[in-house]
Order: structure tokens, then sequence, then C-alpha cells
């Protein structure tokens, strides 16, 4: 990928799928359908919520929760009072769960946030939040699937556990051999020329502790486990 695929600015290394509709990597996309095949046979209707984000839509993700116009959650899906934080803290909370333009593995068509569509009741509502994979929770037969065989069709959870940085999300998946290659040439310095000439609320602050966010949160990450088979 070049920088400007790396940084979302450019979609020419995805593609699009109309059934069910999502934008990927052409190798994520037949590694995804693969296992969805493979997870129907067990009852299970493998979703692809969200997939490929470009760097303007995560643009605009960061700026509503940065003016309040997006709820912030703690670790455990509660909403955060917005007006009692600091803009210091108002970036680290977002950093809890969002991506910073520019270094979001959405970017890179290698990420599939996933649920479980047989399990949905009608107009039902996805949150993407702690809730709905607990024990009792709606998406948590799934992810036992995936426990066991995710790794087969070479995605893993790269925010399995917190260390840190993001908040655990197990309903973000990462193909191996795509988002491996990516994180490693995305660099600092691409990222702060795709950030710098950005319309982002709380830039100055942002780009002023960018070295440590990069550590922090853009290459922070959970490893494949030696089952991950790619």
């Amino acid at each position: 990928m070049n920088s400007f695929e790396l940084t979302g600015r450019a979609r020419t290394h995805v593609i699009q799928v109309d059934e069910p509709r999502f934008a990927a990597h052409p190798e994520a996309v037949a590694a995804f359908m693969a296992m969805r095949q493979a997870a129907a046979g067990s009852g299970f209707d493998l979703h692809p919520f969200s997939s490929f984000r470009d760097f303007n839509t995560q643009c605009r993700i960061w700026n509503m929760k940065f003016l309040g116009k997006k709820p912030l959650y703690d670790e455990h899906g509660r909403v955060r009072d917005y007006g009692a934080l600091s803009p210091d803290q108002l970036i680290g909370c977002i950093l809890n769960w969002s991506a910073l333009p520019g270094g979001s593995r959405h970017h890179w068509g290698s990420e599939i946030d996933v649920v479980d569509a047989a399990s949905m009741p009608e107009a039902y509502k996805v949150q993407l939040l702690p809730l709905e994979v607990e024990p009792d929770g709606i998406f948590h037969a799934l992810h036992g699937w995936l426990d066991e065989h995710m790794g087969e069709f070479g995605f893993f959870r790269p925010y399995a556990r917190f260390q840190g940085g993001m908040f655990p999300e197990p309903w973000h998946l990462s193909y191996a051999p795509v988002s491996l290659a990516a994180q490693e040439a995305l660099s600092l310095d691409i990222l702060l020329k795709s950030i710098e000439s950005a319309e982002l609320e709380g830039k100055a602050l942002l780009l002023a502790r960018l070295p440590e966010f990069y550590v922090s949160h853009v290459n922070n990450i959970c490893s494949p486990t030696p089952v991950c088979k790619y």
C-alpha cells in the first residue's frame, strides 16, 4: 500500500461487495466470505457491520465526539460525562474506542467489525459495546465460534484485551496477511502528514502528543496467536 492507501485517503486497494454489502481488501474479502460460509454451517449469519473506512469518515467521527455530538463510553460501555472532561482528557477518551484519522486500521481494508445477523430481532440497533458480547449478550455465541475458528481463515482480534491503548473490541477482526504488512509500512511521518492538513478538532493538542499516541494506540495491538493460519 502507498501512503494514501495506508491513511485512508485513497481506496484503490479495496473492492466493493454487494451481498453482504461491505468494502475491503480483495484478500480479506475472500477470507471473510470463506469464514462466513463456515459460520453459516453452525447457524450463524456472520455479517460485516463495518469494514473499510476512509480518512474523511474517521475525521467526522473524531470531530463529532470531540464536540460532544456523539457519546463517549468508559470501558464498560457506560456513557461518560462530556462536560467534566478537559480537552486532553477528551482526546484520551476518544482514543479509548476510536482510532486516529490516518491511524485507523479500518483504512487498510483488512479490518471488519462483525455481528450475527441471525440473532438480531427485527429493527435491532447494533451498538458494538461490551454488553453485546458478554455471556448473556446477543452476539456471545458467535464469538465463541470465532474463538475456535477465526484463526483458520487468517483473522485475529487486535484489541482482544486492554493494553493501555484501545479498550477491548472482540467484534473487531483483522485479516493478518494484509494488516501486519500495513502496520509495518505505516510510519509516524506518514501519519503526521495525513493529519497536518486535516480539519480536525483539537488538532494542536493531538499533534503535540502524536509520537506518544503512535506507540500507545496505533502500534499497541494484540498479535495473532500461533493458531492463526495465514
